[in-house]
């Protein structure tokens, strides 16, 4: 009950703490405004560079499956312009070579 009662408490407060201390009469400061525009394509390398790290050129596929995925997101997602679709065409594309085709 404690641990549930924790999370529920941090959840609480980190949901409606931007709105207690930036409220909608002030502007938002330039520094969170800054954050709010650098950290989700920060955010998205990471995931590019840790989904990434463990892929050995020189043995094995050869990455040859991520290769094609990554191509595959970014040709839909310059396409279409949806994060969504272009992410699960590529999972979906990822997980299709390494199921059924053998390198």
């Amino acid at each position: 009950m404690i641990t549930i009662g924790t999370v529920v408490l941090g959840t609480v407060i980190t949901r409606f703490l931007p709105f207690i201390i930036f409220s909608a009469d002030k502007p938002t400061p330039s520094y969170i405004q800054f954050l709010g525009n650098a950290l989700p394509p920060a955010v998205f390398g990471l995931l590019v560079i840790y989904s990434l790290r463990d892929i050995s050129f020189s043995s094995g596929s050869h990455g040859i499956p991520e290769l094609i995925s990554i191509g595959l997101i970014i040709i839909v997602h310059y396409w279409k312009k949806n994060m969504f679709l272009s992410i699960a065409s590529g999972t979906i594309c990822y997980m299709l070579i390494i199921q059924f085709i053998s390198f």
